[in-house]
């Protein structure tokens, strides 16, 4: 059975229908094609034509145009509308008209840039000769020496760039020389601190090319986001030009918003999101149709993929048995590439992902995609959605809600969810804490001008450094003088890199099977805890986080596990009171404490509860830098939260720190998860009502400093917000979504917006 027969069957399934809140199909839409361009060097035009391609999208032609002329580009178009080509054409075309040219591929993962040297390897083996390496982590020492010695167009990520590349420069002088372009594909991803660090790397980058007499053009890829064009402005320090009209064809696509069915109309709840999306997952793959299941989180990913192959035991399509694979973070290097060859060319019907498979990898051809629970944003939603119809023809995304209050609002409210817009991305490359850390880095790897300038008061942070002892300033310049490699202890993406390596013990055996973040690793690999991989399970015999090591067992237990998590915010040092917008403002370090302090144990299939466990790990301390925002009593804040009945204050501080989380990133130039923000009724430390704002970083990044400066904004955005949107008692936009089993004597939106009016006005 094909697709179109499947969605049709289903529609006439009132079962399946009752369960359907929207139905939208998004018509096909024809390609607007341009010619080869006819300048386009004959080689590169036989090695593009054998690979099928004898004309180019709209955007591409255009994105190749701009390149040519000189302008830095971002290209901004859907899943699976040639994006790749548009930065592979001109770079190709430069390097063979000029021998001793350079170019430097960015992406986020190593996977991706694995991914994109087959891409480039297939176009080069149409006739083409010129050296192609990848540079990362897994690179052996032989081929990086030759990377750096006859390279043309390197493959790399931040992280290599950061503590790799830049710091030993000299080693790449040749290279630096000639670098004519930059790529940044996935640019998407460069958001919040991630993406405020990457701004600065493109700095040290830009510094040193100056060095040896190079200026890189930039160019650019995304998925689409609110503002492409201002995040790659701010990401390289410079305009650039936007192509963002699609002239890829797109097949016919259904979106099928899903509300799985009660099983208990009178306490409201609904079958589970894993068990539902299985059991859609192999109507589709047992008529046929190629699919990809996004789970929410690794056990999730597991338990689906485990859940569909038992299914499918016996269950043939054309004399092959149906396979599908789960993929995540964590497994091995070889493992995901075995996944990803086994899509490509079919042996793999179907697969069950985590976000990993949000970015843009190549999969091959998907018909149908099922998320497996929404995902937070509605342009990760759309992305996922997109990796399914990559060939062009009729494809279908089942978009499932969980029992969450955010997806039970999306799915009941498709409007909302249809019509929302791609968010928008912010960074602030001239945030102090993370200027600092890389105007270290840019100093160990060149000695700093008088009239340099690398970003906002480099100047001043400069001689802020000369103080602590590891810059001096001689002969107008000023020269790293630390024994120190700052690189390493700089973190790109704002936390410790360091990962628990997973050793499979079974019948004697040391085998590495994967491997998992320290902080993951205290949920997921606590001692005897199931660990989950692939099908298997293991038993964790011992977790040993000084080490970073888990040592695993082969296990035939009916059941998973779950840990149970607790946090808590201890007040370190108080910088002194000041009042602020109304309210009376805290400065100071916290300590952020969460532990994984007991789990559940659930059978498998039927998710029942079967058993508790404790856990006895060291807690998870963060030391950070944060605020605490106190309604004190004589206060207009204390005044109006007087004025809050005791039934709902409570919630209504829980719904403020939401609407507060939502509007701050605007403000911060950062992301929702940059910043940890807890409501207090009675905070034990102060004694009063009020809400912790915290760096969700070790340290502190100076986000919360920055948060009381724009204090009364953050209130008045907040208010304009609640009170502009038009649901009647919360939403995912403003104060977050009711839960239908929650009873509050009023109306929490309302109660929320007195409150702030109150306060602020």
């Amino acid at each position: 059975m094909g697709l179109q027969e499947l969605l049709k069957e289903l529609h006439g399934d009132r079962a399946f229908m009752e369960n359907v809140s929207a139905w939208p199909i998004q018509p096909a839409r024809a390609g607007s094609y341009v010619p080869l361009p006819e300048d386009i060097n004959p080689a590169l035009r036989i090695a593009l034509e054998k690979r099928g391609i004898t004309r180019l999208y709209s955007h591409q032609a255009e994105c190749r145009r701009l390149v040519r002329e000189g302008h830095d580009t971002v290209v901004v178009t859907p899943t699976a509308s040639g994006k790749t080509l548009c930065y592979n054409l001109p770079v190709l075309e430069r390097l063979m008209e000029e021998p001793g040219s350079r170019a430097l591929y960015l992406f986020p993962t190593k996977a991706l840039s694995q991914d994109q040297q087959a891409a480039l390897g297939q176009i080069l083996s149409g006739g083409l000769s010129i050296p192609v390496y990848t540079f990362d982590g897994d690179t052996p020492s032989s081929i990086r020496l030759a990377a750096r010695q006859g390279g043309r167009l390197i493959i790399s990520n931040p992280d290599m760039l950061h503590t790799g590349i830049l710091p030993n420069h000299t080693k790449w002088m040749e290279f630096f020389q000639n670098l004519r372009y930059l790529v940044l594909d996935e640019l998407h991803v460069y958001t919040g601190v991630f993406g405020s660090s990457m701004a600065n790397l493109i700095r040290r980058l830009q510094r040193i090319c100056r060095f040896y007499g190079s200026r890189p053009q930039v160019i650019a890829a995304s998925a689409t986001i609110g503002n492409p064009a201002e995040l790659a402005a701010r990401l390289i320090g410079r305009p650039v030009k936007a192509v963002e009209g699609s002239g890829a064809p797109g097949g016919e696509k259904h979106l099928i918003l899903y509300n799985p069915p009660l099983v208990d109309a009178r306490q409201g709840i609904r079958r589970g999101v894993v068990l539902e999306s299985r059991r859609l997952a192999l109507r589709l793959l047992k008529a046929g149709i190629k699919t990809i299941v996004f789970a929410q989180s690794r056990i999730s990913a597991e338990l689906i993929a485990a859940y569909i192959n038992n299914s499918l035991a016996n269950v043939y399509n054309s004399n092959q048995r149906i396979r599908v694979e789960s993929y995540r973070g964590g497994y091995l290097p070889s493992e995901r590439r075995a996944v990803e060859k086994g899509l490509r060319d079919g042996t793999i019907q179907g697969v069950v992902s985590t976000n990993a498979l949000e970015l843009g990898i190549d999969i091959g051809g998907l018909d149908a995609a099922v998320l497996a629970g929404l995902p937070s944003s509605a342009a990760s939603a759309w992305q996922r959605a997109g990796r399914a119809g990559r060939s062009g023809e009729v494809s279908a995304a089942f978009m499932v809600g969980s029992s969450s209050p955010t997806d039970q609002y999306l799915v009941k409210h498709p409007d909302y969810f249809l019509g929302r817009s791609p968010e928008s991305a912010y960074i602030n490359p001239d945030n102090l804490y993370i200027l600092a850390d890389h105007l270290k880095c840019a100093a160990f790897e060149l000695p700093f001008e008088d009239s340099e300038h690398f970003g906002a008061d480099s100047g001043e942070m400069l001689a802020f450094l000369e103080e602590q002892g590891v810059v001096r300033h001689t002969a107008e310049r000023w020269f790293w003088s630390d024994r120190s490699y700052p690189s390493e202890g700089v973190s790109m993406r704002g936390r410790s890199s360091e990962n628990v390596v997973i050793v499979d013990t079974s019948a004697g055996a040391n085998t590495v099977i994967g491997e998992m973040d320290a902080h993951s690793a205290r949920e997921l690999l606590h001692d005897e805890a199931i660990y989950l991989h692939r099908g298997e399970q293991y038993m964790v015999k011992r977790l040993d986080l000084e080490n970073h090591h888990a040592y695993v067992e082969r296990s035939t237990v009916n059941y998973y596990t779950d840990a149970i998590t607790k946090s808590d915010i201890k007040v370190l040092t108080n910088d002194g009171r000041r009042s602020i917008a109304g309210a009376e403002e805290f400065l100071g370090d916290l300590l952020v404490r969460s532990n994984a302090s007991s789990y559940k144990k659930i059978r498998f299939g039927t998710h029942e509860n079967v058993g508790f466990g404790e856990i006895s790990l060291p807690e998870d301390e963060m030391h950070t830098r944060g605020i605490f925002l106190a309604f004190a009593r004589d206060s207009p804040a204390g005044k109006a939260w007087e004025a809050v009945p005791a039934a709902m204050q409570a919630p209504t501080a829980a719904r403020t720190a939401t609407l507060m989380r939502v509007s701050a990133p605007i403000f911060l130039l950062s992301q929702p998860g940059d910043l940890g923000i807890a409501a207090r009724v009675q905070d034990p430390h102060f004694k009063e009502s009020g809400i912790y704002i915290y760096d969700n970083y070790p340290g502190g990044i100076g986000l919360a400093e920055t948060f009381s400066g724009r204090l009364e904004e953050i209130i008045r955005a907040a208010l304009e917000l609640a009170a502009g949107c038009p649901c009647m008692e919360g939403c995912p936009s403003c104060i977050g979504a009711m839960d239908e089993r929650d009873e509050l004597p009023d109306n929490p939106k309302t109660a929320v917006i007195e409150f702030l009016r109150t306060w602020i006005e």
